[in-house]
């Protein structure tokens, strides 16, 4: 009985250690085959990244101008008392300075909320002529919605010369609006206010959906309002050195995303800071 226990237990050794080599080397065969590299297939396109339409927007904006004679100028996010109000004509009592609309820092300190500050500052150390575009982040205590965000892109332009006049200004914003929606886009004034032009008006582009024809988008008026411009205040202009009776000059400045949600049919700002891929990768 010993001696057959014996055989038996060398039996099944032998069994479990046949079969246990054989799986060995299945798995090994499939493990070969798995990763083995055929040569011959093609190779994986790698993702490769674009431009968020917003500042692809933005470059395109400043590419514009460029084309037009400006130069590109730049300036602090953050400013004080001084560029962001005092050298710009607004008066101390004005509701743009309240709590409400500016993110303040201390009472001299505050992020800008327009790119208005840096005119001050390229003034300052240039002579005229003086012909920029500014773009740049702003900052307002804005209520997130469809329309409105509290981080934003601006763009500022600027020119100081002899001679200049609103007719100047409305054949450059003309330009602008063919160079960006073609040559079938209107451009229209109307009398506005602003502290640092005189006289002001908002200007709107005719709505780039509905061709002017009226739609939802445009409240089907035909026409969507983009910015303010207007000619330099002569307080301004003392306030950098220049000579109010020897120069003048046109402002502008208007929202990229605005600019952005025109030319893509993009109907929600949101959509732009949301980090959606789903989205982004329409563009």
């Amino acid at each position: 009985v010993g001696q057959l226990c014996n055989q038996v237990q060398s039996a099944l050794e032998e069994a479990i250690a046949s079969r246990e080599a054989a799986l060995t080397a299945e798995r090994e065969q499939s493990a070969q085959k798995e990763e083995t590299l055929d040569v011959t297939l093609p190779g994986r396109t790698p993702r490769i990244g674009r431009k968020h339409p917003l500042l692809a927007t933005l470059d395109d904006v400043v590419a514009i101008f460029l084309g037009l004679g400006f130069r590109v100028a730049e300036g602090p996010e953050v400013e004080n008392h001084y560029y962001s109000w005092e050298a710009l004509n607004y008066p101390d009592d004005h509701p743009a300075m309240d709590e409400q609309m500016t993110f303040y820092i201390n009472d001299n300190v505050m992020m800008r909320s327009q790119t208005s500050t840096v005119q001050i500052r390229y003034m300052q150390s240039h002579e005229p002529p003086v012909r920029v575009i500014v773009p740049g982040r702003c900052f307002r205590r804005d209520t997130v919605d469809a329309t409105h965000c509290h981080t934003f892109y601006q763009t500022e332009g600027l020119l100081v010369d002899e001679g200049v006049t609103m007719a100047d200004l409305r054949g450059t914003l003309e330009a602008f609006a063919h160079g960006m929606y073609g040559e079938r886009c209107r451009v229209r004034f109307r009398p506005d206010f602003f502290p640092f032009t005189e006289p002001s008006a908002e200007f709107a582009l005719s709505c780039t959906i509905c061709g002017g024809e009226g739609c939802r988008v445009c409240s089907h008026t035909g026409w969507l309002e983009v910015g303010g411009c207007g000619m330099v205040d002569p307080n301004v202009l003392a306030n950098v050195g220049y000579d109010p009776d020897r120069y003048t000059g046109y402002a502008f400045g208007f929202g990229i995303e605005r600019i952005t949600m025109l030319r893509h049919g993009i109907d929600d700002i949101r959509l732009l800071y949301s980090g959606d891929m789903r989205f982004l990768g329409q563009f």
